[in-house]
């Protein structure tokens, strides 16, 4: 396994890069303004454990056939924008249901794993994510301290949980502003907002070159 040193380095380097919004957090803060603080928080961590997969794409070397390949980017990247425009023609056709929806109202384990399945592909789904692990995970892995593959297991589970977190923090922050408009026209507005900026980012997905 790799040094303190080196660990609390991948860590402190994990924060900065996750405190900074990105597309997951943007994604994370849509789904608060569409759906409310529960299926924010499930999301953050249903795309954490995209995260993790594709982290674990990337310690096994799959990672660099996207790499390397530009078909198989293009197919990635292509499925992956597909999918958030779905989600947010999906929020857009489901607004005026929302409006009668309530923080109270029954969560079954149907919609629970809907949820977190629908924030796993988002984050599998995206290939710059395992662009990004393989090129920084190797850089906190010492060859002589073990098994490489299971050191970036090891890593990308951290940087995932840490993910999480942070993720969870912009929904609930981003769901208490939504509940204090809990009329019925901002409700509208702010799922308008969530479910076009999720359109956005899935046209902003596709138009993405490889680093």
């Amino acid at each position: 396994m790799s040094s303190t040193a080196q660990f609390l380095a991948f860590i402190a380097t994990s924060l900065i890069i996750i405190l900074i919004p990105g597309p997951s957090v943007m994604f994370v803060i849509s789904r608060a303004l569409v759906y409310g603080r529960r299926q924010a928080v499930l999301t953050a961590w249903g795309n954490a454990a995209g995260t993790f997969c594709a982290s674990a794409l990337a310690a096994v070397g799959l990672g660099a056939l996207i790499q390397e390949s530009a078909i198989a980017f293009a197919i990635v990247k292509y499925t992956g924008a597909a999918y958030l425009i779905y989600l947010g023609v999906k929020a857009l056709r489901e607004r005026k249901g929302l409006m009668a929806e309530t923080e109270t109202e029954p969560e079954t384990p149907r919609r629970t794993l809907g949820t977190m399945a629908e924030g796993f592909m988002v984050g599998l789904l995206n290939p710059k994510t395992i662009l990004f692990f393989l090129a920084i995970l190797p850089q906190f892995v010492d060859a002589g301290s073990g098994s490489v593959t299971g050191q970036m297991l090891v890593l990308g589970g951290t940087f995932a949980a840490l993910a999480a977190g942070c993720d969870t923090g912009w929904g609930l922050v981003a769901s208490a502003a939504r509940d204090v408009l809990r009329r019925p026209k901002p409700k509208l507005v702010l799922s308008r907002v969530g479910g076009t900026a999720l359109i956005g980012l899935g046209i902003a997905a596709a138009a993405g070159e490889r680093a």
